[in-house]
């Protein structure tokens, strides 16, 4: 066990202002995640109900600085899936906003500060927790499953560390939150900048709101990231005109950003004296593996770049060779510090030691080029045999945005694929295009028209929820 920061270092700086004019120092991070700690007095397990607001905030902080195991949680998640996971890992506390007390009727008012109450859950069962235990995230295409990632204080920290390193962190950054911090993207922002001392700007407002920008200008934000959905919406915001003279980074991760979209913005950014860094990630090797340096990134649109300092990327064939020329698939294997223990899926998981050694098979097919940049070409499981004939469904669902800058999603079962779309007017022509760009029978092809591509948090398509779709 150990710390994940020194905040002491920091005691005078701002650490989090919220959009409403509440504020906290380091200093009052270190005071008061001390008075919660201390009403529950020993390790253990804690449900944190996350929203960017400073009581969600200074609760994570106050478990995981002190020896605390969090399970991070959405405020927002459907109560039956909330209810299943509570029931699954029967964690001693939970820390919730004050106005969603009511959702546990059962349970003991044990403290109450910044709009957060903690609670005793008063569950029987207490599972042992394996002592390198920092915290349990979802993984990002969960929702409600039980299935956890089960990270590490080595995990965090080193995560921490080496983004900053790479990011350039100091205490004069000030990121605005644009993401869920139940998320392990939007974790990792907090992470990294309190490595430094900077200031966090907390929201809730979304990118489409007016209030957003406004709390953007006014407490001169300077960072911000993004899912490949925040850019798409962005791009038809017309970011490119707005005037933001704070601002000095974009980071985007959370899925692979079109090449178009990606020049795009790396060319905005260039042409205004920002930085646009792409990231490469994922809630099993804490937060980041790669990243592209902001200089390159309109030389090599598309690729999601390097590893992180301290880690290692190789690509494996069928046979698990490692390729050693440029411009070969194969699966993207990555080492180093940040690759989490393993999962939890039961509440005996929980006292698990390392079950990943420090290497992560991510299941993303890859290539590299000349010069050492690496570019991901699809999913290992996102294909499918259509009579006999192998299919990438991500490069389909590429292809179609493309073609008519839509939202779509493609899936299915071997020899019927179906293409998922808004729109009953085009559907048909979306489906006559992926057939000749297929050159594949058309009996295997149908487009579905739903009221909306479904997505988690952090803006990436459930493919699961599809299947019901599918004929029988």
């Amino acid at each position: 066990m150990g710390k994940i920061w020194d905040l002491e270092e920091h005691a005078d700086k701002t650490a989090l202002i919220d959009e409403f004019g509440g504020r906290m120092t380091y200093d009052d991070l270190i005071s008061e995640s001390r008075i919660l700690t201390e009403r529950i007095g020993h390790r253990c397990l804690v449900f944190a109900l996350c929203c960017n607001e400073i009581g969600s905030v200074l609760g994570y902080t106050a478990f995981i600085n002190n020896g605390y195991v969090p399970v991070m949680v959405s405020s927002h998640l459907e109560e039956a899936l909330l209810n299943n996971l509570l029931k699954t890992y029967c964690p001693e506390y939970l820390w919730v906003p004050k106005d969603q007390t009511a959702l546990f009727p059962a349970m003991e008012t044990v403290y109450e500060a910044y709009d957060y109450v903690l609670l005793r859950s008063g569950y029987d069962t207490k599972y042992p927790l394996y002592e390198e235990l920092a915290l349990l995230i979802t993984t990002s295409g969960s929702t409600g499953s039980p299935k956890l990632v089960r990270q590490s204080y080595t995990n965090v920290r080193e995560n921490a560390r080496s983004i900053a390193e790479y990011l350039k962190l100091d205490d004069s950054e000030r990121p605005i939150t644009t993401l869920p911090m139940n998320y392990v993207y939007g974790l990792s922002i907090i992470n990294s900048h309190f490595l430094v001392g900077a200031t966090l700007l907390l929201t809730e407002k979304g990118l489409m709101q007016k209030e957003f920008w406004s709390f953007f200008r006014e407490a001169e934000a300077t960072s911000f990231g993004g899912v490949p959905y925040t850019y798409e919406m962005l791009d038809r915001l017309r970011f490119y005109r707005m005037k933001l003279p704070s601002l000095r980074t974009m980071t985007q991760a959370g899925g692979k950003i079109t090449p178009e979209l990606h020049e795009k913005f790396a060319k905005y950014a260039k042409e205004q004296g920002k930085n646009f860094v792409v990231m490469y990630g994922a809630s099993e090797a804490t937060s980041r593996m790669g990243y592209l340096p902001p200089e390159k990134a309109v030389e090599k649109k598309g690729s999601m770049g390097i590893p992180i300092p301290g880690g290692k990327f190789h690509l494996a064939d069928a046979d698990g060779k490692e390729i050693t020329e440029p411009y070969t698939t194969g699966e993207l294997i990555y080492e180093g510090k940040n690759v989490t223990l393993g999962y939890a899926e039961c509440g005996e998981d929980l006292g698990k030691g390392d079950e990943r050694h420090g290497t992560l098979e991510t299941g993303d097919m890859a290539q590299f080029d000349e010069d050492g940049y690496y570019y991901i070409v699809g999913r290992k499981k996102r294909f499918l045999k259509i009579y006999g004939n192998r299919v990438n469904l991500d490069e389909i669902d590429r292809l179609i945005k493309g073609e008519y800058d839509i939202e779509a999603a493609s899936a299915g079962v071997d020899d019927h694929l179906y293409i998922f779309v808004t729109d009953a007017e085009i559907a048909e022509s979306v489906r006559e295009f992926v057939i000749y760009k297929t050159k594949l029978n058309p009996a295997a092809f149908q487009t579905v028209v739903i009221d909306e591509i479904p997505k988690n948090d952090s803006g990436k398509t459930l493919y699961s929820e599809l299947k019901k779709y599918y004929a029988e």
